[in-house]
């Protein structure tokens, strides 16, 4: 015996008894697409599942009668049934196609679509201001990031447009220092905490943030007081900002694993 659907609001039992109430009258409003099978036949219980499946994917823009012919041999005779499984699709009250044996899901869709009516069209979603306005500062399109975060009204405004409003300001003023010269006090101290802090502002203000978190990260590890303290504020406050998830992700984790 065929397994019964997933959600029986597409699926359903038809008899002889009640075949014209579930499948011809539901047939005026929404097709009804009636699967002629029996517990014997092999190619039937091959097809069943694909159909369930199918009226899932289609969500109720046509219902699934199954008939079991050997228990149900009026509607069998009515419909003049030669083999099995055989798959007669009605609307209005009348069989509009047909078609025999165990067709591939594909095959069955196609034959569904020319019937059907098409799935509503999805409404595309609003477009999201601040989405663009963190493209544009990713891309360095700075003046035109900050026009278009000046123009979201005040009432509106959330945490994400002020954290955009902070990166903007990180990447439009480039801190003092020479990335070179800072590199190189590092190399030649790892303790050289003003350094590592000058050096990682520069690596912001360049949109490297991996780099950036390292530094202070190496601080955090380094030092057990108030350096260690004010790196670790810092990189909270540029994770806020920080619009590359994964890096955000790492430094959140080196953080916690450096302060334990």
């Amino acid at each position: 015996m065929q397994t019964s659907p997933p959600n029986p609001t597409f699926s359903f039992d038809a008899t002889d008894a009640d075949f014209e109430a579930t499948v011809l009258e539901r047939s005026l409003e929404v097709p009804v697409l009636l699967d002629c099978w029996a517990p014997w036949c092999g190619p039937c219980k091959s097809l069943g599942p694909v159909l369930e499946k199918v009226a899932q994917d289609y969500g109720g823009r046509f219902l699934l009668a199954k008939l079991d012919t050997d228990q149900n041999p009026g509607i069998a005779g009515a419909l003049q049934l030669r083999s099995i499984p055989h798959v007669v699709l009605f609307k209005g009250g009348q069989v509009v196609d047909q078609f025999t044996g165990a067709l591939p899901e594909s095959k069955i869709k196609a034959f569904l679509d020319r019937h059907v009516p098409a799935a509503p069209a999805q409404a595309e979603p609003e477009p999201d201001p601040l989405d663009d306005a963190a493209a544009m500062i990713e891309a360095g399109a700075l003046d035109d990031a900050r026009q278009l975060l000046e123009m979201i009204p005040a009432e509106v405004r959330d945490d994400r447009h002020a954290a955009l409003v902070a990166r903007l300001k990180l990447a439009s003023e480039r801190p003092p220092g020479d990335k070179a010269a800072l590199a190189a006090r590092v190399a030649a101290n790892s303790k050289d905490f003003d350094a590592r802090f000058a050096l990682a502002a520069i690596l912001v203000y360049e949109n490297d943030f991996n780099a950036a978190f390292d530094q202070l990260l190496e601080v955090v590890m380094r030092d057990k007081a108030e350096w260690r303290e004010k790196a670790r504020k810092q990189l909270v406050e540029w994770f806020a900002v920080c619009g590359n998830a994964d890096a955000v992700s790492r430094g959140r984790r080196y953080l916690g694993m450096y302060l334990n």
